[in-house]
């Protein structure tokens, strides 16, 4: 598995100064992009205040000149049209606040990213951003009601998952908090699961296969379970070959491939 050579990560730039360089209709589109993120345009001058940079220059040469004199102070540089001299890509962003989709094709296709974005605007419901906001201001109310960590994570994945009391699909979910948290939906029961898959490809596990191991503490698996497979799973589920002597807490799917 060679990867995609980038690690998708949201950087805060509210009340941060970050340099846009460059000129016409591209630039004015980044430094608007900036902007709507709570930054702060600031030219090359002001390099020392910042930690990002965009650079949009029609002259290539020029751009990469910029580029390099960004980078030895230490910024993090996009380059228009220049994927080789970036140090990051931006992503086609789709807005439900606090909730932010980013779809990347690590600079490959910019319209393709775009037009996944558009097709995804008409799928998620403007209901999104609230029902993130409500489950913030739940917090407390959650910890109180399942003091457990683990068993606090299987409540709010089985309220969340496609039909559950607070399915991210449904734009009544974010009236619905209250009574979840007044005992309305309780967290699903740590157990064991066991799979034999039909075929090594991600794409062939079943609705249930895919949830659970989106939901699970600990995952058992044989040595030919692929990873694409495996990394369906959450990045914090511990991880054991078969055969495994030890104990297996929470919620446990073990996974074979059929002979």
């Amino acid at each position: 598995m060679t990867g995609i050579g980038s690690l998708p990560l949201f950087h805060r730039v509210r009340g941060v100064h970050v340099v846009v360089v460059g000129e016409g209709a591209m630039v004015e589109a980044k430094r608007r992009l900036v902007e709507r993120a709570g930054g702060i345009p600031c030219s090359e001058a002001e390099a020392h205040l910042a930690r990002l940079a965009f650079v949009a220059l029609g002259d290539e040469r020029e751009a990469e000149a910029v580029a390099l004199r960004l980078k030895r102070r230490g910024l993090l540089v996009n380059v228009a049209d220049q994927p080789d001299l970036c140090d990051f890509t931006l992503p086609s962003i789709l807005d439900r606040e606090p909730v932010l989709v980013a779809v990347s094709t690590s600079g490959a296709s910019a319209g393709l990213a775009k037009q996944l974005r558009l097709r995804l605007e008409r799928l998620l419901p403007q209901s999104l951003g609230p029902l993130a906001q409500a489950l913030s201001d739940a917090r407390d109310g959650m910890r109180e009601r399942w003091p457990d960590g683990a068993e606090r994570r299987r409540a709010v994945d089985a309220a969340l998952q496609e039909g559950g009391v607070l399915d991210p699909f449904d734009p009544q979910s974010p009236d619905r908090i209250a009574d979840w948290l007044a005992g309305a939906a309780g967290p699903t029961a740590p157990g064991r699961h066991v799979f034999s898959l039909t075929s090594g490809d991600p794409e062939d596990l079943t609705l249930r296969q895919a949830r659970l191991l989106g939901e699970a503490d600990t995952i058992l698996h044989g040595p030919d379970v692929p990873e694409s497979i495996l990394a369906r799973a959450r990045a914090d589920a511990a991880r054991h070959l078969l055969p495994f002597a030890g104990e297996a807490e929470g919620v446990v799917v073990e996974l074979r491939l059929a002979p």
